[in-house]
C-alpha cells in the first residue's frame, strides 16, 4: 500500500474552488501568508512548509496562483510545491533580517502582474492578518497604494472545515500512530523519570511508524503543570501519587490530530478522581450532542451549564470542542458566541479541559460529524489509568 497522502488532484481542486469563492466575492487578490509553527493555510494549497522564513499564496480568480518564498527557500519549494510558480521575496525572509544584497527578488505588484493582475486600484484580500506580518503588510502597501485591503477570514474557513476522505485518511493515520505511542509512555511511565524523558519515547514511536513531525510538540505535564490549557513540558521528575497529563499528537502529510488523557502514577486522591471523572463525565456528554444540523452555539451554552451546574465553574477555560485538521486547533471553535451549525465531514477536537487549584486534565480525541452523530476518528479513550495500581 502507497503512503498516506493528499493526492497531486486534489491540490488543484483546491485552487479552483478557492479562485471561483473569488471570483465570486469580487477580488482581484486573494493572499494567504504562513509561517514554520502555522504553516497550514500556504500548505493547503501547495504542500510546502516552510522552515525559518515565512511563505504566501496568490490566488486570482481566473485559478492562476503563485507562491512566495524567502531567499533561501526556491530551490527547496520548488522540489515540494505543487505550485511551481514561485517567487523570491524578501517580505518573506527570515527573523535574522538578513539584506540578501545579492539576491534577485520581487515585489508583491510582480507577482501580481504575473497573475494577469493589472491596475492599482484593486481590491486585495487577505485570508488570514493573523499570519500576515507587519513586513508584508508594509510591502503590500508599498505596491498597492490605491488598494482597497480587506481581511476575509471566512474563504480559508470555509474551504478547510469540509473535510475529504483523503484528509480523513490522514487524519486516521495519525490517531493509528497516536495510539502506538501513546501504548509505549503507558508502558514506560513510573516514579523517577522525567516528562522529557517520555516525550522522548512518544517520538521515537511515532517516527518509527511513519509522521513525519509531531502535530504539536508533545504534551507529557505532570501535577502542576497540568493546570496549564497550553505548555512544555520539562526536566521535572515525575513523582509517586502524580497526576500526569498525556497528549499526544503525530503529523502525517500535514493533518496533525492528538489523543489527550490524565494518568496517575499511583492512586488517584478522591479529589483527584472527582476532576477526573467529571471532566470524563463532560467529555461524553459533548460527544452525545455532536450532529449534522445541531447548532455548535447550543453545544457550547450546554457544556458550560454543566460545569456550572456540578461546581467546576471556576475551573472552565473554554468550550468542548474545536476544528481540527492540518493543525491540531483550526478553526471554527465551538463556543457560545458561535454562529453556524455543525455540517457532514467537519471534523473536531472534543477537547474537555478542566484546571483545578493545584491540578488539572484533560480528556481529548478527534471525531468527523455525520448525519446522525458523530464517529470516532480513534480507539475510545475513557479508561481511568492509575499506574502500579
Amino acid at each position: 500500500m502507497g503512503r498516506i497522502c493528499i493526492p497531486d488532484y486534489e491540490y488543484k481542486e483546491r485552487l479552483a474552488k478557492c479562485a471561483k469563492i473569488v471570483a465570486d466575492k469580487g477580488y482581484d487578490v486573494f493572499l494567504v501568508n504562513s509561517n514554520e509553527a502555522d504553516y497550514a493555510n500556504v500548505r493547503y494549497f501547495t504542500n510546502f512548509w516552510p522552515i525559518f522564513e515565512r511563505c504566501g499564496v496568490a490566488i486570482v480568480p481566473d485559478g492562476r496562483a503563485a507562491l512566495m518564498v524567502g531567499p533561501e527557500s526556491p530551490i527547496f519549494a520548488k522540489d515540494r510545491s505543487h505550485i511551481q510558480n514561485i517567487f523570491t521575496m524578501l517580505e518573506y525572509r527570515e527573523s535574522a533580517n538578513p539584506a540578501y544584497p545579492e539576491a534577485k527578488v520581487y515585489t508583491y505588484d510582480q507577482v501580481f502582474r504575473s497573475l494577469g493582475v493589472t491596475g492599482k486600484k484593486i481590491k486585495i484580500a487577505i485570508g488570514s492578518f493573523i499570519d500576515t506580518s507587519c513586513v508584508m503588510m508594509n510591502g503590500l502597501r508599498e505596491a498597492y497604494p490605491d488598494a482597497e485591503i480587506v481581511e476575509d477570514f471566512s474563504i480559508m474557513t470555509g474551504l478547510r472545515q469540509i473535510k475529504s476522505e483523503n484528509e480523513l485518511a490522514c487524519i486516521r493515520e495519525g490517531f493509528r500512530i497516536v495510539e502506538l505511542a501513546t501504548k509505549e509512555v503507558l508502558a514506560n511511565l513510573r516514579p523517577g523519570v522525567t516528562e522529557l524523558a517520555m516525550v522522548g519515547i512518544a517520538q521515537r514511536v511515532i517516527y518509527e511508524n511513519g509522521a513525519e513531525y509531531e502535530g504539536l510538540p508533545m504534551y507529557v505535564f505532570s501535577e502542576a503543570s497540568t493546570r496549564h490549557a497550553i505548555s512544555r513540558p520539562g526536566y521535572r521528575v515525575i513523582g509517586e501519587g502524580d497526576i500526569v497529563q498525556l497528549n499526544l499528537s503525530a503529523k502525517v502529510d500535514g493533518y496533525s490530530p492528538s489523543v489527550g488523557i490524565p494518568v496517575c502514577v499511583g492512586k488517584l486522591t478522591p479529589e483527584k478522581r472527582r476532576y477526573v471523572e467529571f471532566c470524563l463525565k463532560a467529555h461524553n456528554w459533548t460527544e452525545k450532542q455532536l450532529k449534522a444540523g445541531v447548532n455548535a452555539s447550543d453545544v457550547a451554552k450546554g457544556f458550560y451549564q454543566l460545569y456550572c451546574d456540578n461546581g467546576f465553574k471556576d475551573a472552565f477555560v473554554y468550550g468542548p470542542c474545536h476544528g481540527t485538521g492540518m493543525i491540531e486547533v483550526e478553526a471554527p471553535w465551538m463556543e457560545t458566541s458561535s454562529t453556524y451549525k455543525l455540517e457532514p465531514n467537519m471534523t473536531f477536537q472534543i477537547d474537555t479541559f478542566i484546571s483545578g487549584p493545584t491540578f488539572g486534565l484533560r480528556w481529548e480525541k478527534g471525531v468527523v460529524i455525520t448525519e446522525d452523530g458523530c464517529k470516532a476518528n480513534c480507539s475510545p479513550i475513557g479508561t481511568i489509568y492509575e499506574i502500579g495500581v
